[in-house]
């Protein structure tokens, strides 16, 4: 007689132990990427030397009222650079003290956006989108940035939260979370203007489609409050507007700019990497998608910012197309890329997909050909110190371009005062010699007749100058002026930053001559 089989016995522990074990072995990966990641882009930059905007910001700092900021108002206006201020009173004047406010604000816009991805996307989008922040080299650079990037990232994200979470719940607190943040914008920065745009079409797809319990009623009394917090920064930018084609510092964009500029390029790789993952493990495809509203939201995040600063400069012809000022949309470009590989994730299998990005964005964006990256290409710190190796003597002629567009006729004249804003790179890394100052150098011409002057009755006369944070045109305008004739030039490079030493050849060796 046949024995009936008997039935295994199952340990009911076993699967949900081996299922706990991978969940925590994916959490502690997860954290150890997002930690690698912050250290490696975000902190281990913080020592380099200032750019010349943030060597900018510590002038702002040290001379918030400085009359100098008469021809360019909108450089001291942001409500930022009280953080620097904060900072360098807590931990002393350094780069990584000014840097330092930059990396918490965008930490926090880390965590905000990752909530936000978990409730428009997915309840387990939250790592994936993280990391998809951190494989934008923007989010990256702002981050350790002393500049009001960070905090613009910070805040408009902030805002979209509680304008979320407000909509959602009708609560009130939300509400004024959402006003407070949303009219702290503007005061970051005065480009920030487009993404108020956001703010009506979400507020309005939302109410149009009967998707929220505030009342029509409700949400004008808010956006009201909005707009009059606003009323003192619109004045300002309509001032600010009749006389904005002397701050352009770039061209009117193109189409080619306006797709560098749009960063679609996340999107297709996560999307493309989710598919072919789909593919290879068998995943079908999403069914659980966000909805159409939260799309639309997600998507004028990323491109409204771009889209108006692009009409506005062909419009006014006075082009503000410029990378760090479209910063606020990379976190709608970062949720854009995961609404797109969402198409193809399981619910369960977003933990495995975050780890492959994030550790494809600490491979890829870690900056592996040295072990102490650097925060952009100017080496002001560097260059300073050169100079001062340089110079003979306090009396050494140091010629000092303007690194500011704004540094032209009539604001410019060669007897501008020190300290002053056109050369606010100058009391952040000192100079030994005798600084004779220059124009901003597509603006040469204007300083020529001075330059020559100059020449003649000082550089010729001495046995070396140089010329700090040179160009091309005066390095070889120099050379040509008859009274410097077989003079010889070195050129020192320190990243985009350039001194030229001028020697005359029939002076005693330098050892002689050093104070």
């Amino acid at each position: 007689m046949a024995h009936a089989p008997v039935p295994m016995r199952v340990n009911p522990q076993v699967e949900p132990l081996s299922s706990n074990k991978a969940a925590t072995l994916a959490r502690t990966l997860q954290w150890t990427l997002l930690a690698g990641c912050i250290l490696r882009l975000w902190l281990l930059p913080l020592p380099s030397s200032f750019w010349v905007d943030e060597l900018v910001t510590e002038f702002v700092v040290h001379h918030p009222g400085h009359p100098s900021f008469a021809m360019a108002p909108q450089v001291p206006a942001s409500i930022y650079y009280r953080l620097p201020a904060v900072s360098e009173s807590w931990f002393g004047l350094s780069e990584i003290s000014y840097r330092l406010p930059s990396v918490l604000c965008m930490g926090l816009a880390l965590l905000i956006i990752a909530r936000l991805a978990s409730r428009l996307i997915h309840p387990n989008a939250a790592w994936f989108a993280a990391f998809a922040c951190l494989g934008l080299r923007g989010i990256n650079y702002f981050a350790a940035d002393a500049r009001p990037y960070a905090m613009g990232i910070c805040v408009s994200a902030a805002s979209l939260f509680f304008l979320v979470r407000w909509l959602d719940s009708a609560w009130w607190l939300d509400a004024l979370l959402f006003a407070a943040f949303a009219a702290l914008l503007w005061p970051i920065h005065l480009v920030y203007w487009p993404f108020y745009s956001i703010y009506a079409l979400y507020i309005g797809l939302r109410l149009w489609r009967h998707e929220t319990k505030v009342s029509m009623g409700q949400a004008i009394a808010v956006l009201i409050l909005v707009f009059a917090a606003l009323v003192p920064e619109a004045v300002k930018a309509y001032a600010l507007l009749r006389e904005a084609g002397s701050h352009v510092v770039a061209a009117v964009p193109g189409i080619r700019e306006f797709e560098h500029a749009a960063r679609w390029n996340l999107a297709f790789i996560c999307g493309t990497a989710a598919w072919i993952l789909a593919r290879v493990f068998g995943w079908k495809a999403n069914r659980a998608r966000s909805s159409s509203t939260s799309l639309i939201l997600i998507l004028a995040w990323w491109l409204s910012q771009p889209v108006f600063i692009f009409l506005f400069s062909h419009i006014t012809g006075n082009s503000i197309f410029v990378e760090r000022y479209l910063s606020i949309a990379l976190p709608g470009a970062a949720l854009t890329a995961t609404a797109v590989a969402a198409m193809w994730i399981p619910a369960d299998c977003w933990r495995g997909a975050s780890l492959v990005l994030g550790a494809g964005v600490f491979l890829i964006m870690g900056q592996w050909s040295t072990s102490n990256p650097r925060h952009g290409n100017s080496d002001w710190r560097a260059a300073a110190q050169d100079e001062r190796r340089l110079a003979y003597s306090e009396d050494t002629p140091v010629v000092c371009l303007s690194p500011f567009i704004e540094a032209r006729s009539p604001k410019w004249s060669p007897d501008y005062p020190l300290p002053g804003f056109l050369y606010a790179h100058l009391p952040g890394y000192p100079v030994t010699g005798k600084p004779y100052l220059l124009p901003f150098g597509d603006y040469a011409a204007d300083g020529e007749p001075y330059a020559a002057r100059l020449t003649r009755d000082v550089l010729s006369h001495s046995n070396r100058f140089l010329i700090y944070g040179a160009n091309r045109h005066w390095r070889a305008w120099f050379h040509r002026r008859p009274e410097l004739t077989g003079w010889v030039s070195t050129l020192k490079q320190f990243g985009d930053v350039q001194l030229v030493v001028f020697d005359n050849p029939g002076t005693p060796p330098r050892a002689a001559m050093k104070r």
